[in-house]
């Protein structure tokens, strides 16, 4: 016996542990999909969650290894190694914001295919 599940439910919870993101990068943002991938019975959504919890854990570590050492150039040389680096810190968030929205395009599109982020290490 197959097991259907709601498609409309699957698109939103999916699309809300892509999403959280928007809200912010802080604790609230990855509390979404951790809550989600506990409450959820709906594999694709769990997969979706585990994939959205290991993009933030990337968006996290590569905020810090770059952020950090740009933060120090830039103190060090009165701002002189923001404007360098800007570039490699707009590329970031290009990059950010444009496999976020590619994700939640995807669970409204393909509500049935778990997303996977490219070019992220997983922890889960």
């Amino acid at each position: 016996m197959q097991v259907t599940y709601d498609s409309d439910k699957r698109k939103l919870l999916s699309s809300l542990c892509h999403g959280a993101i928007f809200f912010s990068t802080a604790l609230f943002s990855i509390g979404v999909p951790i809550i989600i991938n506990l409450i959820s019975d709906d594999p694709v959504v769990k997969s979706n969650a585990k994939e959205s919890i290991n993009f933030h854990f990337n968006v996290w570590f590569w905020a810090i290894l770059i952020g950090v050492p740009i933060g120090i150039l830039s103190f060090l040389t009165f701002g002189l190694g923001g404007i360098l680096f800007f570039p490699v810190v707009a590329f970031g968030f290009l990059l950010h914001w444009g496999l976020t929205i590619w994700a939640l395009f995807h669970c409204f599109t393909n509500p049935d295919e778990p997303f996977r982020y490219p070019f992220i290490f997983r922890v889960f």
